[in-house]
């Protein structure tokens, strides 16, 4: 402070143990008056390389988004929130000890559905497999946790402690996947379908009508794969709104600037937000410069059944639902891999 000189830190909120820092402009110190006001921003992070910005303890829709909930009133504004947020999470550790603890199963189970019918993307986090920090086995408890959050409709299940300060990151990795993939074989794909449809719009947006479509013929032919050619990623992500029971490989084409001279494309933003969705496999299609529509949709599509064969999402003889326009046509058609 002016007259002491004495350093003074900022709290940003009380979630604990850990404490975290940042850095000033400059190094330089900040000269703080009484009943001065001051903004933190999060300048840097949009400027930068980070993909999102999660607000923590979200209580209004005029936070941050994309929201996170970690107490009462952050429940209670539930829908409001989830209206004017991108992605959700759920934070069961803070949200512990801001409801009563037996009201917390409830509140995740509403908050996931919730999400899915809206086809916002939501995390579950928090204790997940706490125990693995110390043992290379989690608890039955934590391994049910774990498979009723995909069961729930999770999007995502978050490690913390387990792969920041662990004695087995990797091995805590490994076990929550195999649990994931475990839960994920026992759910009836064709019912998550219904119960979506019930909730959807009326009347639908065309795109949306050619999502839900999609992954409607997907299940019926059995497909192995949804192969999606997309600009911005959201043709993809109305796709895993409605929980297909195969792999959706979103393969997001650049729009490509280019002059006489020089060409460029866009950067992978579309392909990275891409990966908080349940299903969605990303991947960045070069493109050509010089290449017609027409010519650079069969070539991203013949891209898009090497790299899903490479990736064992498909094999020969299996069938791949693909949805991609035509000039200004959107259509839905059937590939047989070869």
């Amino acid at each position: 402070m002016v007259n002491t000189g004495i350093l003074c830190a900022v709290m940003l909120d009380t979630k604990g143990p850990e404490i975290r820092t940042g850095f000033l402009k400059d190094g330089k110190p900040i000269q703080l008056k009484q009943g001065q006001e001051i903004t933190i921003s999060t300048d840097y992070s949009i400027k930068g390389d980070e993909n999102m910005i999660c607000m923590s303890y979200k209580k209004l829709a005029v936070d941050v988004k994309p929201g996170m909930v970690e107490n009462q009133e952050g429940v209670a504004n539930f829908d409001e929130i989830l209206a004017n947020s991108d992605a959700f999470m759920v934070a069961r550790g803070d949200l512990g000890m801001e409801i009563p603890i037996e009201k917390i199963f409830l509140a995740q189970k509403v908050m996931i559905y919730k999400c899915n019918i809206q086809g916002k993307p939501v995390v579950t986090a928090t204790q997940m497999l706490e125990s693995m920090i110390k043992s290379p086995r989690p608890t039955r408890a934590e391994a049910t946790d774990v498979a009723n959050a995909v069961l729930d409709g999770s999007d995502c299940v978050m490690l913390s402690g387990e792969t920041a300060a662990g004695a087995y990151p990797e091995l805590a990795v490994r076990t929550m996947a195999k649990i994931c993939i475990e839960a994920e074989s026992t759910l009836d794909y064709g019912d998550v379908f219904k119960r979506i449809m019930q909730h959807s719009p009326v009347p639908m947006s065309p795109l949306e009508s050619l999502a839900s479509s999609a992954v409607r013929t997907a299940n019926s032919a059995k497909a192995s794969l949804i192969l999606v050619l997309t600009r911005g990623g959201s043709t993809a992500k109305l796709v895993a709104k409605y929980r297909p029971g195969m792999p959706i490989l979103s393969v997001v084409v650049p729009e490509i600037k280019t002059d006489s001279f020089d060409w460029s494309c866009s950067d992978e933003a579309p392909a990275r937000h891409s990966l908080i969705f349940r299903g969605l496999v990303p991947v960045l299609y070069a493109g050509s410069a010089r290449a017609s529509h027409a010519e650079t949709t069969e070539e991203a599509l013949d891209f898009a059944i090497q790299h899903a064969k490479t990736k064992g999402l498909c094999k020969n003889g299996d069938s791949v639902v693909a949805l991609h326009r035509v000039g200004t046509a959107s259509i839905i058609k059937i590939i047989t891999v070869k």
